[in-house]
């Protein structure tokens, strides 16, 4: 059995017989066949979708993609699931079942990518792994992402994110000193695996553009967390010192952290030393800079307490937003400890359209991220179509 709702009949998308376009983007001339379920997968795909393409949501007959019955919900609709699949078709397809392999088989005639996250095999034994599609469809880039790739000694295993932020490093990083092992508060682990499986995907489009031929992007969530470990693997390798958590604090620029002012915390990064000296001038403490132990980042690093005793003591004076006010006056980076609320009223977040509004069926709206790309040759609307229905 096969439902459709909607699939693009050319630029277009069609239900109930009403059209409605899909995205202005570089990318509209992209058609997506999209097998994936919960976070990696489909943060890939709405990237890919935010940027233009066609996404054709290929969900499991009467159960869908996991993601549908998370919570929190306005009405019957998931907030998660909604928030990731907004704009996107949705086809519901068996692929045991030979009706629906046919009416597979005819989007993949027409589709430029297929993704997938599902544990290595799968899609083998389902007769459409990459081998079986790259023969019958030359063209077509294969993106797969899985906890682990498919390659190496781990690649037949289970992953979440928590799993990988753990092995990965990250959690060993995360945190304050001598605290318990902490997991970063947003699931980097599937995030960077979807950023980095649209740039697989992006850079399999472009090199067919050259060859004509599609190729197969593996992701593995371990290795984009390895990859994003930034300088700690240098430090380690330069030092033979195993990194630790620091808090807010940056392991090699001082001060780059969270300082306590009269009434809450905010962010100051004074990264070289003019800016340090233009900071101690602002907060009071001009004799800073001839002490030794902060005359030079290095040694302001090597005596980071230190110096964020003395620094607290002079913010200690005044709250912190009249401290970011004058710190900003004085071009001191910096910026108040927002929570997610702040996030959503800042004007300069509202300014830059990343926060996006989604109508719902029914008449309710809701908000969400926007897109981070900005493009002189295409509009960033502040609406987005809403993530498809399940058709049953």
């Amino acid at each position: 059995m096969v439902v459709i709702s909607p699939i693009r009949c050319g630029a277009d998308l069609r239900r109930g017989g009403a059209t409605v376009r899909g995205m202005d983007g570089p990318l509209s001339d992209i058609t997506v066949v999209d097998l994936t379920r919960v976070l990696a997968g489909p943060y890939a795909t709405m990237v890919l979708s935010d940027l233009g393409a066609e996404i054709i949501k290929v969900e499991r007959p009467g159960v869908g993609d996991d993601a549908r019955g998370f919570g929190p919900f306005v009405g019957d609709r998931s907030v998660y699931f909604e928030s990731l699949n907004r704009g996107k078709s949705a086809v519901t397809l068996d692929l045991s079942d030979p009706a629906d392999r046919v009416r597979f088989e005819e989007l993949l005639e027409r589709a430029d990518v297929v993704v997938e996250n599902f544990r290595p095999g799968a899609m083998e034994r389902l007769g459409y792994g990459w081998e079986a599609l790259h023969a019958r469809w030359p063209g077509l880039v294969y993106a797969a992402v899985s906890g682990f790739g498919h390659s190496g000694p781990y690649s037949e295993r289970p992953a979440y994110d928590v799993v990988v932020q753990a092995m990965g490093g990250l959690m060993s990083l995360t945190g304050n000193p001598g605290g318990p092992p902490t997991r970063v508060g947003t699931s980097v682990g599937d995030i960077t695996a979807g950023l980095f499986a649209a740039v697989g995907i992006l850079s399999a489009l472009h090199e067919r553009e050259r060859t004509g031929r599609g190729q197969m992007v593996d992701i593995a969530m371990l290795d984009c967390q390895v990859a994003i470990l930034e300088n700690a693997i240098a430090r380690y390798s330069a030092t033979g010192l195993v990194p630790g958590p620091l808090g807010s604090r940056h392991p090699s620029i001082t001060p780059f952290a969270a300082y306590r002012a009269a009434d809450r915390p905010l962010v100051i990064a004074a990264g070289n030393d003019r800016l340090f000296s233009t900071l101690c001038e602002t907060l009071g403490r001009p004799d800073l800079p001839d002490d030794p132990r902060f005359a030079t980042n290095e040694s302001r690093t090597d005596h980071a307490d230190a110096l964020g005793h003395e620094l607290e003591a002079a913010l200690s004076a005044g709250i912190a937003s009249a401290w970011l006010a004058r710190l900003e006056d004085a071009g001191i980076p910096c910026g108040p400890i927002n929570d997610i609320a702040e996030v959503l009223a800042d004007p300069g977040v509202r300014a830059r359209n990343m926060v996006v509004e989604v109508g719902l069926p029914g008449g309710s709206t809701l908000e969400m991220a926007g897109n981070p790309v900005k493009l002189s040759g295409h509009d960033d609307p502040a609406t987005r179509r809403p993530a498809p229905d399940l058709d049953i």
